[in-house]
């Protein structure tokens, strides 16, 4: 199965490009990293089931004041089919959810 991500800048209305991400198991161990594309996205493939944690190096994007330097997803895989992890990033807060 496959795990992808898509981070949206809701301050200036755009995707977030450029922005370091990791994913790792829920025991730290990497399982892969990369970075957002143009369109904020990146896509893993072939990722299995279980905890994982996608960490989001969101100080790269917003800055070194960043009032959130680091965001960190922990979530869980059970099934088979493709996961989609977006997060919606401003200067001050963020929000995410399971997408389709």
């Amino acid at each position: 199965m496959s795990l992808s991500t898509h981070v949206l800048d809701t301050a200036r209305g755009i995707p977030a490009a450029g922005v370091p991400i990791r994913l790792e198991t829920a025991e730290r161990i990497l399982v892969g990293d990369g970075l957002t594309d143009l369109d904020g996205r990146l896509r893993w493939d072939d990722v299995g089931t279980g905890r994982f944690r996608l960490i989001i190096d969101t100080a790269a994007y917003l800055g070194p004041d960043a009032f959130f330097p680091e965001v960190s997803i922990l979530f869980t895989i059970a099934d088979a089919r493709h996961h989609h992890v977006p997060l919606l990033l401003s200067p001050f807060g963020y929000s995410t959810y399971r997408g389709s």
